[in-house]
């Protein structure tokens, strides 16, 4: 029954997310593109952080060419960014705690 509501619940989230769309005088040909998205999305903890103290920096270029400049965003901030985690998994295990009356099954 929850799996029917999460399932309804991201439907719905993703049909609203569908109606969104860019203000016309926000996009410019001659504007920041892919490159420049994928710049400004590596760049996007230090932007944030820099545009809470600065009132001229921003996190986002406005106008900028569209699709191609957010896709460039995205993947600045998910794959070569803030997302990154570089493949690795790290796992800590200090140590082993016992309860009485139980059998504790170790391995690797």
């Amino acid at each position: 029954m929850i799996r029917i509501r999460n399932l309804a619940a991201l439907a719905a989230l993703i049909l609203l997310a569908a109606c969104a769309k860019q203000v016309a005088a926000g996009v410019a040909p001659g504007a920041p593109g892919f490159f420049w998205g994928l710049w400004h999305g590596f760049i996007f903890p230090v932007a944030w952080f820099l545009s809470l103290i600065m009132p001229d920096v921003a996190i986002y270029a406005v106008p900028n060419n569209g699709g191609w400049y957010d896709f460039g965003y995205f993947l600045g901030v998910v794959v070569f960014g803030v997302g990154a985690n570089r493949g690795r998994k790290v796992v800590y295990r200090d140590r082993i705690v016992r309860e009485r009356n139980t059998t504790v099954i170790e391995h690797e």
